[in-house]
């Protein structure tokens, strides 16, 4: 039976940032709009962990189960690696599921039933990343999916259930936070690049190859340079101060560019997972702030 700290690293906290980085984004825009509500940003913050955990620990067990982890580069996965049973792992997930969907309801009760739906496809899109006969994550869509759920959908539902208008400034603000989520999506399918080819997971790094996917990478955080550009035009000045997410970024793009492999890559991944959470930290609380 895995341990409490094997469970806490099947849980991958390196990946955590990517779930507080579109709350905090979100309720910075919609403080600048004048109706940030604690309560709700809390349960929000709930929500996406819950589902980032979830996913987390789904992906272990589906791909422990296929045995795409039998022969892996990155930290440890528990049914991979033996330390855990794959029934046990799937519970896990479940119950995280389970954690997000009650959360997501008391939201959904205060603000609009068809958010329901919403949080369905969230659980959904978590589940048949790398779940069911044919993960999507195996046919290089994950990128597309992470950008659509932990960024759009992250930012701007969390702006919505305080706001409940529609906000152009979490429209930018979901393109950067979706945009450095799936710069660490990116890195991570880039190390895997010779196991996943072996084990015929079809990732977009997989289909691009080394040198594109090391340009992906590095126009995704271009990309979320934009955004801070785009926030900070719709909402107040105060968040170009999101810039300073490109040095911890700076860190992965050198990496990136420089051609690490494998293990070398890992680093890349916190380097990516902080640069998002600064980005949303430099824009999102000065917005905070200022509706003080």
């Amino acid at each position: 039976m895995a341990t409490p700290a094997q469970w806490l690293a099947g849980a991958r906290p390196r990946t955590l940032p990517a779930a507080v980085a579109p709350v905090l984004a979100g309720t910075g825009v919609a403080a600048d709009a004048d109706h940030a509500v604690a309560w709700k940003a809390l349960l929000a913050l709930v929500v996406s962990l819950a589902l980032q955990v979830g996913v987390n620990y789904a992906n272990d067990y589906s791909d422990g189960v296929r045995g795409t982890d039998d022969d892996r580069v990155g930290p440890l996965r528990l049914v991979g690696s033996g330390a855990a049973p794959a029934s046990a792992v799937k519970a896990a997930a479940f119950a995280s599921f389970g954690v997000a969907a009650v959360a997501g309801l008391v939201l959904a009760a205060a603000t609009a039933w068809w958010l329901l739906a919403v949080g369905m496809l969230c659980v959904l899109a978590a589940w048949f990343y790398t779940g069911g006969s044919k993960p999507y994550g195996y046919l290089g869509l994950g990128e597309v999916m992470v950008f659509v759920f932990f960024g759009l959908v992250a930012v701007i539902g969390t702006t919505y259930v305080q706001t409940q208008t529609w906000e152009p400034g979490a429209l930018a603000a979901a393109v950067g936070i979706g945009a450095l989520a799936c710069g660490i999506l990116v890195a991570n399918n880039l190390r895997d690049i010779p196991t996943d080819t072996v084990a015929g997971k079809r990732t977009l790094a997989v289909l691009l190859g080394d040198a594109a996917t090391r340009r992906l990478y590095v126009g995704l955080v271009v990309v979320a340079a934009a955004m801070v550009l785009a926030t900070a035009a719709l909402t107040s000045w105060w968040a170009l101060l999101g810039l300073g997410f490109l040095l911890p970024a700076s860190r992965g793009v050198r990496a990136v560019r420089g051609g690490a492999q494998g293990p070398a890559l890992i680093p890349v991944l916190g380097a990516t997972g902080g640069a998002e959470l600064v980005w949303s930290v430099l824009v999102g609380v000065p917005l905070l702030l200022l509706a003080i």
